[in-house]
């Protein structure tokens, strides 16, 4: 047996596979917005999530891991990627455990994602890429009120908003 794509979702993924290219080209990468209410693909009808997260495609393509983060809306998601992008191309690099000050956005603490490829579907479609052998991922945690990440016991945000890399995937 096999899978027979409708030609409408078809037409939107080769479309959607061109978009992301080009954002590429311009930009250096693609933002891709997961659960925060908006949804291109023909037919959907998704819910907003409790925890919208946000990737990058294009990072693996100059030799660093994407960068996810979670919890925040669209424009807060667009801001820090977008200002996390811009650290790396300027030079920067994100290093797991390493707190890092992200010019124009403020303190992140990447951590490593062990189950990418049940997260990051459009960067793997670029870059050919099976989900076994997905590129690798960055989770980008942010501080509490206080200045403490979700990993520390004290930590006063919502861990539902910054759940911890493997406890989550993008389909749950």
């Amino acid at each position: 047996m096999t899978d027979i794509i409708p030609p409408d979702l078809a037409a939107w993924m080769d479309q959607e596979d061109a978009h992301i290219a080009d954002q590429i080209r311009r930009y250096g990468v693609s933002i891709q917005m997961i659960g925060g209410g908006r949804c291109s693909v023909p037919g959907c009808c998704a819910p907003v999530s409790d925890c919208p997260f946000a990737y990058t495609v294009g990072l693996f393509g100059i030799g660093h891991p994407e960068l996810i983060v979670t919890g925040l809306d669209i424009p807060g998601s667009s801001r820090t990627l977008n200002a996390a992008t811009d650290f790396v191309y300027d030079g920067g690099r994100f290093m797991p455990g390493v707190e890092t000050a992200v010019p124009g956005w403020g303190r992140v603490l990447p951590e490593a994602v062990p189950n990418p490829g049940d997260i990051v579907f459009n960067a793997n479609c670029h870059y050919r890429r099976p989900a076994e052998f997905s590129v690798p991922a960055l989770q980008l945690a942010y501080p509490d009120k206080r200045g403490r990440f979700p990993s520390d016991p004290s930590f006063s945000g919502a861990r539902k908003r910054q759940p911890r890399p493997g406890e989550w995937d993008a389909l749950t």
